[in-house]
């Protein structure tokens, strides 16, 4: 039989602790249903599977770490107790190589001089056997500087430039005389070409009021020779507009009127 609620009948309130019960048990997730949950389960698998193997390989990665321990300890004491002691020595060695370069530079029996700093004296290697037995530090580097310059300056040209090309500085006069005496070599043995080649990169390396107005010049100087009256006229004018002060640009204003 059909029942019919009174006109203005309410249903009674149950307690809220059992409506939030109800609800409560209405909504409930099911864990696999949930996204979040299985990406935490991924995780804890991807975990779980990362410890194990670890735990297989740990003694591949122990021994991987104890290599990179190991050689970074080894470097260490290779520059205490190898590099260091060896740059020390080889500058010690340099020093009666580079009392008679300066002598001869200052023109006291200069060719004498020059081959004694080339092969050594007084017990002390020369710049040759430094640049070779203490091959890799600053003192063998510098060396080959100077035995280049040496060889130079005593007309062996061809042993002057292989010297010199071995010579490498971040220094920002050295490095440009270096390039700038290999140019002089080549000029030397009537190679101008060459010689331009490395006075015009002298003339950009480093810009100064020392070596820039040097090799600007020698390099329209060349230029000149080569019939390049166009291309010397761009050195010589670089040269008069930026270094007009200088020894070198006090006096291109004869060379411009030959370029033009």
């Amino acid at each position: 039989m059909a029942t019919y609620n009174k006109r203005g009948y309410k249903s009674p309130k149950e307690k809220a602790d059992k409506v939030d019960d109800a609800f409560l048990d209405d909504v409930n997730v099911d864990e696999k249903d949930s996204t979040t949950a299985g990406v935490f389960n991924t995780l804890d698998a991807t975990a779980s599977k990362t410890e194990e193997w670890v735990a297989r390989n740990q003694k591949i990665i122990f021994g991987i770490v104890a290599a990179i321990a190991f050689v970074t300890v080894g470097y260490v004491l290779y520059e205490k107790f190898i590099v260091q002691p060896k740059e020390t020595e080889a500058a010690n060695e340099m020093f009666e190589a580079q009392q008679n370069f300066q002598k001869a530079v200052d023109g006291v029996k200069s060719d004498s001089l020059f081959a004694l700093c080339l092969k050594g004296s007084e017990g002390k290697f020369g710049f040759l056997d430094i640049a070779d037995k203490y091959a890799g530090t600053a003192a063998a580097n510098l060396a080959n500087y100077y035995a280049g310059i040496a060889y130079l300056n005593t007309g062996k040209y061809t042993e002057a430039i292989a010297s010199l090309e071995k010579f490498n500085s971040d220094d920002a006069v050295l490095s440009v005389l270096a390039q700038g005496a290999i140019g002089d070599a080549f000029a030397q043995k009537n190679q101008p070409k060459e010689a331009l080649e490395y006075y015009a990169k002298a003339s950009k390396m480093n810009p100064n009021d020392f070596t820039t107005p040097r090799y600007l010049l020698k390099a329209g100087q060349t230029c000149l020779a080569l019939g390049n009256k166009a291309e010397a006229l761009t050195y010589f004018n670089e040269l008069k507009e930026k270094y007009e002060s200088t020894a070198e640009g006090s006096t291109v204003d004869a060379l411009i009127g030959l370029a033009q």
